[in-house]
């Protein structure tokens, strides 16, 4: 069985990362966890206990979304730094394959941020980018 990684914060639940998990069931046996970063949103004031809320809300509807495809999925909310919550579910499990979901490169913080090219440098796991459409995304 395929174990995949999945970073999403906004972009958890958009059809452009339910298309690439449906890709990786059809390709066999599969099961994907998930990791909705704590990330603080985009110029609003905040608190810690805010972001987590808000990424659990995020969570809990992409592990619904995936469970409705049939997927074996599991979750949880992570560090605010997508690199750096990757680093710590790696110190945890073993995945073949890490799927990044961003929003198009216009409004996406993690593309301005060089996280695909951060994280490929530092974990040694296949890193398959997969953007949202620019005409349906959300903005940050």
């Amino acid at each position: 069985m395929r174990r995949y990684l999945v970073v999403a914060n906004l972009t958890v639940t958009e059809p452009h990362l339910l298309h690439k998990v449906r890709d990786c069931m059809a390709a066999g046996e599969a099961s994907f966890h998930i990791v909705v970063p704590a990330s603080p949103p985009a110029g609003a004031t905040w608190t810690e206990s805010r972001s987590r809320s808000e990424a659990q809300t995020r969570l809990d509807a992409g592990l619904d979304a995936f469970g409705r495809l049939g997927a074996n999925a599991t979750g949880e909310v992570g560090d605010p730094n997508p690199v750096d919550a990757v680093g710590d579910e790696l110190l945890k499990a073993d995945y073949d394959e890490i799927i990044l979901s961003t929003l198009p490169a216009g409004p996406s913080r993690w593309l301005k941020q060089d996280v695909v090219s951060r994280m490929q440098r530092r974990f040694d796991v296949p890193i398959t980018h997969v953007a949202a459409d620019a005409a349906t995304a959300r903005a940050s």
